[in-house]
């Protein structure tokens, strides 16, 4: 089930809110419609996630109560255990795949592909992050199991995130600030992200799926580059549209998530396009795997090795595909090349250039995403530098819609903090600020980090395009 769909619009998001509020139970409520939530969409492997639910609630409990020893054996345990269910279900058709390369397998070994469970890349890293921390004390265990269960299963964050963890909501499992400026405040979120993903990325995945597509004779340069920026904008207010609904929805149930985008197109630097970028995953790379290799603390060497270990696994965690890891190198390199070569000749740079440079070489790697082979990535990126010819006569630009050019336009001035200068300027609160903190005006209905005619036209504009369009589901589902 799609936030962006009428079937979540205007059936199971009111139905679910008003019961949440209606009745006395709402964690009853909030479990059984999150269950119902994720069985729309997968169906009996619910039966998996509630059995990991139930393993990992144990395993916390028994790592919180034992010595040091078992303790660790417990977390190497519990920490295995779910790489390996995530390394079933998404990788190892992938392995076997690579391994006949190397050693001959029979073709009924290499076909044999599960079924890739919606969400689980997002759900295994927050019971990982959730032993890890109760491990290292962080964190006591919850030893409600209802309340556990609500953390892993809670619909907002379960199938794309943000990656949430424990320590992010644990008070408000058990106590939530319910009020009408918070509800007002998580609709806003729900609406803006609304927008972001039906009227700009929706439009633009026109033209990127359709120059990407292109077979490499018919691609001009035009073509090239105007599907590679349709691309770009496509994929951030796709995830970032979907981050601020899943926001938006948490602050009307009474959560408040981690903020997981901050302008990443208007970073200095690759290395603060990190600090930007699906936040909630950088983070946790940071915390439960680059600090743990001993980050930077060692020799320069140890330093190199624990970045392309973290921007290898980045890679894989987005797709078992070779352009995946391809796409996670080529970022861990540019990071190395920022740390010991051009970083400070970078810092010297005026702000545009350094945004032009993240921009440019961000969309390079995303060549390597949205291809399906290294060969076509290839075949692309020298269509955007030797084009076979540079007309502007040859497809999409001849036929590029007025739609998907003003979604260009907006997506591009959108992208960069535009907006919030303006709205510090005028003085009123905003929604760019980190929802984990609320100021105390926020709690009053009367005010709007947008006015509400603005919210209101954009809510309506959303739902008669979804009525009138075909659905497109949100590209990190797949992830």
């Amino acid at each position: 089930m799609l936030f962006s769909s009428i079937t979540f619009l205007f059936y199971f998001a009111p139905i679910l809110l008003a019961a949440y509020y209606g009745l006395r139970v709402r964690d009853t409520v909030l479990l059984l419609g999150s269950v119902i939530f994720y069985t729309w969409g997968e169906q009996l492997y619910v039966l998996l996630l509630i059995a990991s639910i139930g393993v990992n609630y144990w395993l916390g409990l028994a790592i919180a109560r034992s010595t040091d020893r078992r303790r660790l054996w417990l977390l190497i345990a519990g920490v295995s255990g779910n790489v390996a269910v995530l390394a079933y279900f998404k990788y190892l058709h992938f392995f076997l795949t690579a391994l006949s390369g190397i050693v001959h397998l029979r073709p009924s070994v290499t076909a044999f592909n599960p079924h890739l469970i919606l969400g689980i890349s997002f759900f295994t890293f927050q019971l990982i992050s959730y032993l890890a921390d109760i491990y290292t004390k962080r964190v006591e265990p919850e030893k409600t199991p209802t309340s556990f269960a609500i953390y892993i299963l809670m619909f907002p964050h379960l199938i794309a995130g943000p990656i949430v963890r424990f320590a992010d909501i644990r008070k408000e499992l058990h106590a939530r600030a319910l009020s009408v400026g918070h509800f007002g405040l998580g609709l806003q979120y729900f609406i803006v992200g609304l927008a972001q993903k039906v009227l700009i990325a929706n439009t633009l995945a026109g033209p990127a799926d359709t120059v990407f597509a292109l077979p490499h004779e018919q691609l001009t340069g035009a073509s090239a580059w105007i599907g590679l920026l349709s691309y770009t904008l496509q994929i951030f207010f796709d995830f970032c549209g979907y981050s601020n609904m899943a926001i938006g929805l948490a602050f009307m149930l009474g959560f408040r998530f981690p903020k997981n985008f901050d302008y990443p197109y208007a970073a200095s630097s690759l290395t603060d396009f990190w600090r930007r970028w699906n936040m909630s995953l950088s983070f946790w790379f940071r915390d439960y795997v680059y600090i743990p290799l001993g980050g930077n603390r060692g020799s320069t060497l140890s330093t190199v090795r624990n970045l392309v270990i973290v921007f290898l696994l980045t890679g894989l965690w987005h797709g078992a595909a070779w352009t995946f890891v391809v796409w996670g190198l080529y970022h861990g390199m540019i990071l190395l090349l920022e740390r010991f070569c051009i970083g400070r000749l970078l810092a010297r740079m005026s702000p545009l250039f350094q945004r032009l440079y993240v921009l440019l070489v961000v969309m390079v790697g995303w060549v390597f995403f949205r291809a399906s082979t290294i060969k076509e990535a290839w075949r692309y990126l020298r269509a955007l530098i030797v084009p076979p010819t540079w007309s502007l006569h040859e497809p999409p630009i001849f036929w590029l819609s007025p739609e998907a050019m003003a979604a260009l336009i907006l997506g591009l001035i959108l992208s960069q903090p535009f907006l919030p200068s303006l709205l510090d300027h005028l003085g009123r609160p905003r929604i760019g600020r980190d929802p984990t903190v609320i100021e105390p005006r926020l709690d009053t209905y009367y005010v709007h980090a947008l006015p509400l005619v603005v919210l209101a036209v954009l809510m309506v504009i959303s739902v008669i395009l979804l009525v009138s369009g075909t659905l497109n589901p949100f590209l990190y589902f797949r992830f």
